[in-house]
């Protein structure tokens, strides 16, 4: 059975920081890259951060440049996203997403979300 659980949300304040974690199980985690995305209130869901399948690629959304950090442990079956700096506007639910592309054919994954508040 395909999990991925996030965890690490909460409720924070302007300027400060949380590290998400999302767990997985039930694939072959090192074979799939992994994104965050975070939804928030009224608004689409949107693709934060990505880091490929053996974590030497990554890339962010220009909202979160210099101050988000997506790194992964292929041995923990676990994928991260380090937030420094927060502001009210990263106030979201933030999702973790695993996806592969075989022979043409895509396999994709989703956590149920961890609800970031960014809130003085």
């Amino acid at each position: 059975q395909v999990q991925l659980v996030e965890s690490g949300g909460g409720l924070v304040q302007p300027g400060g920081s949380l590290r998400l974690s999302c767990a997985t199980s039930g694939f072959t985690f090192s074979s799939y890259s992994m994104r965050w995305y975070r939804q928030g209130p009224g608004q689409e869901r949107e693709l934060v951060a990505y880091i490929n399948f053996a974590g030497s690629s990554t890339s962010y959304a220009d909202s979160v440049k210099g101050r988000f950090t997506i790194s992964r442990d292929n041995a923990k079956n676990t994928v991260y996203l380090q937030m420094n700096s927060l502001k009210l506007e990263d106030t979201a639910m933030y999702y973790c997403n695993a996806r592969v592309v075989i022979s043409g054919a895509g396999t994709e994954y989703w956590g149920r979300g961890t609800q970031v508040t960014v809130s003085s």
